[in-house]
């Protein structure tokens, strides 16, 4: 008799915690949305994306226009579609979300009607992090992203601002996405992220892009006829083509001091984030409160 009323107060106990350890995992649950001007843009970020997703968090990816202009013969309605389903894909890979908006690619313009759009999507997704472009860029869209990014940063608190969409009662950490661009500033990393392990999985995500990256891009770069014609040749290529843009020797100094040396000298590939300074900071005390996979 004492060891079913033992067994049922612990199960008893069991179930009254359980609800406590399920509330703090919610609690602790990240909303990251990432923000790019084209399909494929966002995937900068895959690798992060990919930890975040693995550990349980909620990620979104987002390309501001439907990429219906970069292509050099599929009509533009036509390429919207077959753009949204690419990004689509890409995401499945990593098993997040990826949407497509429609606003029409090369002519995206920082009005006040396209920033309400960034505010209701950083709300919808109750965004904790939002990463996107810095606003110096080759590209228009990519220049304009970043602007509406930022014009919606702080305004995504603002009661009466899109009153329809329920304000975010804390500004999201608000953190750029590497380039190299040097004007009018070099951007400047505030934290690194070691992708070695993931790195191939981001090329997965590449590879689900096929007009982009075995059909417009080469053709814009007059190596069209580089590439193979073999799903698997393709893949490799890519790979070849696309992962020294990940190249972790610009970011060894931040690597180091992340990683420790023994780690942070022999990192690959990485992903670099700037705090944009536009919403909430971060700091040395929050960093793994947000990258939850580096080393505490």
């Amino acid at each position: 008799m004492k060891r079913i009323w033992g067994f049922l107060f612990l199960a008893g106990l069991a179930a009254y915690i359980a609800p406590s350890y399920a509330q703090t995992a919610k609690e602790n649950k990240l909303h990251v949305i990432i923000i790019g001007a084209h399909p494929d843009d966002p995937d900068e970020m895959g690798g992060s994306a990919y930890k975040w997703a693995q550990m349980g968090h909620d990620v979104l990816m987002v390309s501001v226009t439907n990429g219906d202009a970069g292509h050099q013969s599929i009509k533009a309605t036509e390429l919207a579609k077959i753009r949204r389903e690419e990004a689509r894909r890409a995401g499945e890979v990593i098993g997040i979300r990826y949407i497509t908006l429609d606003n029409h690619d090369g002519q995206l313009m920082p009005t006040y009607e396209n920033r309400l759009q960034i505010i209701k999507l950083i709300r919808e997704q109750k965004a904790d992090i939002v990463i996107y472009p810095r606003p110096y860029d080759y590209h228009p869209d990519h220049r304009y992203t970043g602007i509406l990014v930022n014009d919606a940063a702080y305004m995504v608190t603002v009661p009466t601002v899109l009153p329809e969409v329920p304000f975010l009662p804390k500004n999201p950490v608000f953190l750029y996405m590497a380039d190299g661009f040097t004007h009018p500033e070099a951007f400047k990393p505030d934290v690194c992220v070691d992708i070695d392990d993931v790195i191939e999985k981001k090329m997965d995500m590449y590879h689900q892009h096929t007009s982009q990256m075995y059909e417009w891009l080469p053709f814009n770069r007059g190596v069209l006829d580089q590439v193979p014609a073999s799903e698997a040749d393709r893949r490799a290529w890519l790979g070849k083509m696309l992962k020294n843009n990940w190249n972790a020797d610009p970011y060894r100094e931040k690597l180091v001091e992340i990683y420790g040396a023994d780690r942070g000298t022999t990192i690959r590939y990485c992903e670099a984030f700037e705090d944009s300074e536009y919403g909430s900071r971060l700091t040395k005390e929050n960093l793994h409160d947000y990258f939850p996979f580096l080393p505490e």
